[in-house]
């Protein structure tokens, strides 16, 4: 046997082992997603649940499509944001030492890793080489046999943007690298002495053992005894030695087969709180993905009692948990309604670290990172003045979603506070924070965000102008949201002027809808409507003169707050469900490629639904509230069914840190949180058979569908601990303190059924 066919069975072996317990993460699989329809793909990230740590292989620069790339030009010691790349590569070779990055990558071939999300396998045909990586949550271990062949063996670490790297004894390699103003640093260790080492600057080779700058890099070579040679890797935002504590503390002596094992039981157990039956193989595949992506964010930043936090620049000490890396505007739909249900006592610490943020910070950010997103990259930048992505002040939803489910162990008076003055001393300007600017000043005057006319000129030059633009409707609306939830905070610590004035903001959305057109549209200063309103293109690349990645069509359904009164703004029920129908199946009036050409982010496009894309998600769920259940149950399992899939292609748009996935945990589950702040959930069908969601307390909610399939997704009748549910909605109440919903399902509709 060739050493490229033991390597393939050798991984065939780990994998049959890892389940052979029949544990739920071999549903698993990484690579979904890979390959982007249209936005950008996800990762195959091997980290621990919410963890600091989150490698992959660093594979073709500049290619959306990640599982299309057939070579591997190093893997991650880290990925310290969401999204935003590696930050220093380790990598073997064989042959001459050299950075050049088509000398030192190595094609290989997807169907021969082995991948799951506590380990990673692959073969790297131009070098021979085996090459394995798993992780703990502050540290990262690879594994390289370079038994095969005869070349020389290397090992080399390179770095990309400023920092500093050394070798000592030509088998420890420290350092840190730049990320933005942070640093990550890093103490590797090899479990043996190489030969040679030294250092790179710009693709020259040095015998140096130290090197500072850009593009730089570490290489050691010829290890004594070849074989397989292991590297240990702590990660710390705060010194090289708080790295290698990191390391000392979780690995140890540990192997590298032992930590993952201990990766693999750590998985198990929090993929395990949610165990479906039925269903078929493709489902579970796509179900149990989502799943783990959802595990990835927050991530826990703090490094035994101690954290950077990028919001002072500054090192803490503090017991209690530091979560980082959240996109409030993709997550506050979803994703922190699961964590809510599986882990409320961590959801506690990511708002208790909120308001940490907000005291170091001056505001709450919405997309906190490991660096918060800088205030000199635009025209108008100061001091007080910073980046924050998207719009919105969504953490409210958020900290008001979790007071109404009974998680109150944060300090809500400071967050609040924050909270507060993000929503009436900050500005709204999209991809800004900081003080309230001229826009935010005739917002608080006139209840609505002014809008400019299709190509007039800009005259504020700290708004965007090119791409981003006012987005002036979606401030509107978004906001109006975002205060009923700070009226509901205001109402549980008693402040009463606060939750009035806060209630009557949330009705700001009324004085952009125009009954003219029965859409919501933009107005000028004069309080005139812009004319010409094109509402399916609206102005602006992706409509972003008036909406935020959507358009007039689907943000006509942006008031979870007010639901009643939005379908009587429609003209009642009856209207509202054929408003409904046509949105899903009633295309634009353009060419679909035309259309799409102008609005990039209509990913998974349905009618005129983007079933991908954030604004949208909770849109199929809307029948419920309108008397027309079966139609949610239609349309939900339409979605699921059509826009995912257990391929690479799997995920109709972006994941956005767990956003979209968490949309097909609840799909499947059978139940969706529309106003994730209200406390209730609208039903649906579930695509399994039985669902058995773990809770705190060691009390489960079960969902029994018995029949559930593509063909019977309809519900006849819902019972409750063995009482008829009237209203096709859950409560959080009735889910977590444990319980059974039995639904008796049928391949035809019921429209009378929950009415």
């Amino acid at each position: 046997m060739n050493r490229i066919h033991m390597f393939a069975a050798a991984a065939l072996l780990l994998c049959t082992a890892g389940c052979r317990d029949e544990g739920v993460g071999r549903w698993v699989d990484p690579n979904i997603g890979g390959v982007a329809p249209l936005l950008t793909t996800v990762m195959p990230q091997v980290h621990r649940p919410h963890a600091m740590v989150r490698i992959y292989p660093v594979t073709e620069p500049g290619l959306n499509d990640r599982y299309f790339s057939d070579r591997i030009y190093g893997i991650a010691l880290n990925m310290p944001r969401y999204r935003n790349g590696a930050v220093t590569a380790i990598m073997p070779t064989a042959g001459d030492v050299s950075f050049d990055p088509e000398r030192s990558s190595s094609w290989y071939d997807h169907d021969l890793e082995e991948l799951h999300p506590w380990s990673h396998r692959v073969w790297l045909e131009d070098f021979g080489i085996g090459a394995a990586w798993t992780t703990t949550e502050r540290a990262a271990l690879y594994e390289f046999d370079f038994t095969d062949g005869d070349r020389p063996a290397n090992v080399l670490f390179r770095l990309a943007a400023q920092g500093e790297a050394s070798v000592d004894g030509n088998r420890v390699v420290t350092g840190w690298e730049a990320v933005d103003y942070a640093r990550q640093y890093f103490y590797a260790v090899a479990d043996r002495p190489f030969g040679k080492a030294g250092t790179c600057r710009d693709g020259v080779l040095s015998d140096s053992l130290s090197a500072a700058g850009r593009n730089i890099g570490v290489w050691l070579s010829d290890p004594a005894g070849r074989g397989v040679v292991r590297f240990r890797v702590g990660i710390s935002y705060i010194s090289v030695e708080q790295a290698r504590a990191n390391l000392e503390a979780e690995v140890g002596e540990a192997s590298f087969a032992e930590v993952r094992e201990q990766s693999r039981a750590i998985w198990e157990e929090t993929l395990g709180r949610i165990r479906v039956e039925g269903g078929t193989e493709r489902e579970r595949r796509i179900f149990y993905t989502s799943l783990y992506r959802t595990c990835e964010r927050m991530v826990e930043q703090s490094e035994y009692g101690r954290y950077y936090s990028g919001f002072d620049r500054r090192v803490h000490e503090d017991a209690r948990p530091f979560y980082n890396d959240d996109w409030a505007w993709d997550t506050y739909r979803n994703l922190h309604a699961l964590g809510m249900l599986l882990d409320p006592e961590r959801k506690a610490d990511e708002l208790q670290s909120y308001a940490r943020m907000y005291r170091q910070w001056g505001w709450v950010p919405q997309f906190p990172e490991l660096v918060e997103w800088g205030g000199d990259w635009f025209e108008g930048a100061s001091p007080d003045w910073h980046g924050d992505p998207m719009i919105g002040n969504h953490v409210a939803s958020v900290a008001a979603e979790a007071i109404r489910k009974g998680i109150t162990d944060f300090d809500v008076e400071t967050l609040y506070e924050g909270l507060r003055k993000n929503a009436l001393e900050g500005t709204m300007i999209p991809w800004r924070a900081g003080a309230a600017r001229e826009p935010d000043r005739f917002y608080a005057e006139h209840g609505y965000f002014p809008a400019l006319a299709p190509g007039e000129k800009e005259k504020y030059p700290y708004i965007d102008d090119g791409w981003e633009k006012r987005q002036a409707v979606s401030v509107t609306l978004e906001h109006s949201y975002d205060d009923w939830c700070l009226a509901r905070i205001a109402r549980y610590l008693g402040r009463d002027e606060d939750c009035e004035l806060f209630l009557q903001r949330s009705r700001n959305y009324l004085n952009l809808w125009n009954p003219e057109i029965g859409y919501f549209a933009p107005r000028n200063e004069r309080g005139e409507w812009i004319e010409p309103f094109d509402p399916q293109l609206s102005d602006g690349f992706g409509a972003r003169s008036y909406f935020a990645e959507v358009n007039a069509c689907v943000h006509v359904f942006h008031v979870q707050h007010d639901i009643p009164r939005l379908i009587a703004l429609t003209g009642g029920p009856e209207a509202f469900v054929r408003r409904l129908d046509e949105s899903f199946t009633r295309g634009p009036r353009l060419d679909k490629w035309k259309f799409m050409g102008r609005m990039p982010d209509a990913t998974g496009l349905q009618g005129l639904i983007p079933a991908g894309n954030e604004p949208a998600f909770h849109i199929p769920w809307l029948y419920n509230y309108a008397g027309a259940a079966w139609k949610t149950q239609h349309r939900v399992r339409q979605i699921a069914d059509i826009w995912f899939d257990d391929r690479p292609t799997g995920l109709s748009g972006d994941d956005d840190g767990g956003a979209l996935t968490a949309w097909y945990v609840f799909a499947a589950m059978g139940f969706y949180p529309v106003n994730p702040a209200s406390g209730e959930y609208a039903l649906s069908t579930p695509i399994f058979e039985r669902v058995e969601i773990a809770l705190p307390g060691g009390r489960s909610f079960v969902i029994e569908a018995p029949g559930a399939s593509k063909v019977n997704k309809y519900i006849r009748a819902a019972r409750l601990d063995g009482k008829p549910l009237e209203r096709p909605f859950l409560t959080h109440e009735q889910i977590v303190r444990g319980g059974v919903l039995r639904l008796e399902l049928a391949s035809r509709p019921c429209p009378d059924c929950f009415r």
